[in-house]
C-alpha cells in the first residue's frame, strides 16, 4: 500500500454521544495509529468550532453548528470547510443517517472515491425523507462501497435493494469492557443474593423497557433488573414501577458514568436489550456485555441486526419483541443453571472476539479503502 493515503471520516457531530460518532473517532484513531493519515469532520454539538490533532496522522474538525432539527445539526460551515479540503483525501468515509453530510458531500466537488457506512434507515423522519430521499439516491449511486453493520441490515434495507453488489458487512468493533473487580464487588453488595439483569441505553420508546419492567413480573425474587440511561419515559416508567409492585425488583439508575459502567456488565448474570423498532439497527451494548463474558437477552426485530449480533443458541437467546413474558424465560432459561449459564458466558465472549473487536473492524475497513483506491 502506498503511504500517502489519507481518509476523512464525515458526518455527526461531536462530542460523542452515539455509536454512529463512535464508529467514526474509532476509525480515526485505529488507522490513524496505524500510520494511515485519517481526519474527521462533523458538527459541533454546541458553541463555536473546534479543531484536534488528535495525533501526528490525525485532525478532528467538529464546525460551528446553527441549530438542530429533526436530529440533524444544521452547519453550513462544514459545506464550506469540505469544499476547501476535500482535495486532500484519497477516500472519503461518509456516515449515514447525517442529511448534512451528504449535502456537505454534494455540495463539495469531490471526484475521488467514497464508502458510504449505512448505519440505518432513516426511521422517524418520515416526513422530511421525502424531501431527503433524492439526495440519499444520489449518495447511494455516488458510492463505490456501502459497509452496513449486519448482514441483515444490509440485505433487507429497501433503499439498498439494487446496490446489493456494492455492499459489504463490517460489523462494529470495539475495546473490550474491563470491569474492576472492587467496582463489581461494590454492586454485588448492594444486591446480596440477587441474580442481576442489566440494561443500558435512553429511555425512549423503541427501547422497549416497559416490557423489561413488565417482565420482572414473571421472575422470582431472586432477580434484581437494573436499567441504566437517562431520557423522557423516566416518570412513566417509574411510575408503572410503582403500580405494578415492582420496588424492588426494578430499579431504575439513571445516567451512569463510564468509571461505573464497566462494573454493572461486570456485577450482570445477563444483559438484555429488549428494543422493538428497526431504530436500534445493531446495539453495541450487546457486544460491550460480550466482551465481559455476559449472555444476552435480546429480541428478534424484523429487518435489524440485532437478533444477528446476539446468536440464538450461542452468545444468548432471542424473542419475539413486546413480549415481557417471554423475554422472562429467556432470562430465566440462562441465568438458572450454572453449567448453562457458563456455555453462554463462554460462548458469548467468543463471537465478541471473533466478530466484534475494534481491531477486525478496522483492518476490514481498511482491506476496503485500498481495495477501491487501487481500482
Amino acid at each position: 500500500m502506498q503511504k500517502n493515503l489519507k481518509v476523512l471520516q464525515l458526518g455527526k457531530f461531536y462530542p460523542i454521544t452515539g455509536g454512529v460518532e463512535k464508529v467514526m473517532y474509532d476509525l480515526m484513531t485505529g488507522l490513524s495509529e496505524q500510520g494511515v493519515d485519517c481526519d474527521m469532520l462533523c458538527a459541533l454539538a454546541g458553541k463555536g468550532k473546534l479543531i484536534k490533532n488528535v495525533n501526528e496522522h490525525a485532525r478532528l474538525v467538529a464546525c460551528r453548528t446553527w441549530r438542530k432539527v429533526a436530529a440533524t445539526m444544521i452547519s453550513p460551515e462544514m459545506i464550506f470547510i469540505l469544499r476547501k479540503i476535500c482535495r486532500e483525501y484519497d477516500v472519503i468515509h461518509v456516515h449515514h443517517p447525517d442529511p448534512m453530510a451528504c449535502l456537505a458531500l454534494f455540495c463539495s466537488g469531490y471526484k475521488g472515491k467514497v464508502i458510504l457506512h449505512w448505519h440505518s434507515d432513516i426511521q422517524k423522519q418520515k416526513v422530511l425523507l421525502r424531501f431527503y430521499r433524492p439526495l440519499q439516491s444520489w449518495l447511494i449511486k455516488r458510492a463505490d462501497k456501502i459497509v452496513g453493520t449486519s448482514p441483515v441490515y444490509l440485505s433487507e434495507s429497501p433503499f439498498l435493494k439494487g446496490v446489493q453488489q456494492k455492499t459489504v458487512c463490517v460489523p462494529i468493533g470495539i475495546e473490550p469492557v474491563c470491569p474492576e473487580e472492587n467496582r463489581v464487588k461494590q454492586i454485588e453488595e448492594r444486591y446480596p443474593d440477587k441474580k442481576i439483569v442489566f440494561s443500558l441505553g435512553r429511555l425512549v420508546p423503541y427501547k422497549g423497557f416497559r416490557y423489561l419492567a413488565e417482565a420482572a413480573r414473571y421472575l422470582d425474587d431472586s432477580y434484581v433488573i437494573l436499567i441504566g440511561g437517562t431520557g423522557p419515559l423516566k416518570e412513566e416508567l417509574q411510575a408503572q414501577i410503582e403500580r405494578e409492585g415492582l420496588q424492588g425488583k426494578v430499579e431504575l439508575l439513571g445516567r451512569v458514568s463510564d468509571e461505573e459502567l464497566p462494573g454493572y456488565y461486570g456485577a450482570c448474570r445477563v444483559f438484555c436489550l429488549s428494543s422493538v423498532q428497526k431504530t436500534e439497527a445493531f446495539g453495541i451494548v450487546q457486544i460491550e456485555a460480550m466482551s465481559c463474558g455476559k449472555p444476552v437477552v435480546a429480541t428478534r426485530i424484523p429487518h435489524s441486526g440485532v437478533a444477528w449480533v446476539n446468536e440464538h443458541g450461542f452468545s444468548g437467546l432471542d424473542v419475539e419483541p413486546e413480549n415481557a413474558r417471554l423475554l422472562a424465560e429467556a432470562i430465566a432459561c440462562i441465568a438458572e443453571k450454572d453449567e448453562v449459564y457458563r456455555e453462554y458466558a463462554a460462548h458469548a465472549e467468543q463471537r465478541y472476539r471473533e466478530l466484534f473487536t475494534k481491531e477486525c473492524m478496522i483492518e476490514k475497513c481498511l482491506n476496503i479503502y485500498r481495495e477501491v483506491w487501487m481500482k
